[in-house]
């Protein structure tokens, strides 16, 4: 449902403890995954059509982000996440097509970790990458043929990522996390060739340091985390301005993510919080810095054909 959230707060947080926030879709605490991933899939089957598409996930430590993006640590068919369904979904699409258009699909999983991006899928150790942006050169990139090729990668990208506990969370995901789907399909008759991309950006927990009760190299973690956070608002709210400089270089997240924040791509963002008492403070600066998300307005979204420069369309980001 295209929805209204009521804040209704303690007294200490004055006016800003009750207020309204409108957004686009609003999920309540009994939508299955299911219901989350059909409100995403025309945005997603739009990369076999030659787009770039960008989802991610933002909230604080705890809110669920992870379990929107993959699911529970024990699947199920019923808990798999907006990922897996997505590239399950790719397949699904692209068999459907296979007489007019052939594709291969291959996917990346990268990480950034205290400002390191690294590549969760090199065979042998964990590797450090020193490129900037979406598209890292060395990093692993696996073809795949089917959803249980992915879930196999998917199992390995997740058992390498950075995660310790806090007293926020007993499990808490200490990086950025990005699983990038390329897609290459070449149309039967024209011999035309079309590329598409899909970022599934999982970001590390925002977290009060005080809150979180972290000391040492948990501490360092936790402000690595935050400034790139802080780096993203400040990333946002230059965009909303219409700023003519936009600080993309205040941290790999952002430079990561630059491309699908003042490009030409399809961009999502699902915004996570926690209904508990306790939360109220970080669930309010959370709804705050979704409703300063929604002001921006992206460039129409493009398509790419045969390796050239992308055709512009008319088409406007949903």
């Amino acid at each position: 449902m295209k929805g209204i959230l009521q804040s209704s707060s303690p007294s200490k947080y004055g006016k800003e403890g009750r207020k309204s926030f409108s957004f686009n879709k609003v999920f309540g605490p009994l939508a299955t995954q299911e219901e989350v991933f059909a409100d995403t899939q025309p945005l997603i089957r739009s990369v076999l059509d030659g787009y770039n598409v960008c989802i991610f996930a933002y909230g604080q430590t705890g809110s669920g982000k992870t379990y929107t993006m993959t699911g529970p640590s024990e699947l199920t068919e019923e808990s798999l996440g907006v990922n897996y369904r997505a590239l399950s979904d790719l397949f699904l699409l692209s068999d459907q097509r296979k007489e007019v258009i052939h594709y291969d699909i291959s996917v990346q999983m990268l990480e950034i970790y205290n400002e390191q991006v690294r590549d969760l899928l090199a065979t042998d150790e964990i590797r450090n990458s020193s490129q900037n942006g979406i598209n890292v050169p060395e990093a692993s990139l696996v073809t795949v043929s089917s959803p249980s090729d992915v879930l196999n990668l998917m199992n390995i990208g997740l058992r390498n990522r950075a995660v310790s506990a806090t007293a926020m969370n007993d499990r808490s995901s200490r990086s950025h996390s990005c699983l990038t789907v390329h897609v290459q399909g070449r149309e039967l008759t024209s011999g035309t060739v079309i590329r598409g991309s899909m970022h599934l950006v999982d970001l590390a927990g925002s977290e009060r340091v005080d809150k979180s009760e972290v000391t040492g190299d948990r501490l360092k973690e936790a402000q690595h985390i935050n400034k790139s956070l802080s780096a993203l608002g400040d990333v946002i709210a230059s965009l909303a301005q219409k700023n003519s400089h936009v600080p993309y270089r205040n941290s790999k997240l952002t430079q990561l993510l630059q491309d699908s924040l003042g490009g030409q791509a399809k961009t999502l963002m699902f915004v996570h919080m926690s209904p508990e008492t306790d939360a109220l403070g970080e669930t309010i600066s959370t709804l705050k810095f979704a409703e300063r998300v929604a002001t921006v307005e992206l460039g129409a979204a493009r398509v790419n054909k045969d390796g050239s420069e992308a055709k512009e369309l008319k088409e406007q980001q949903p």
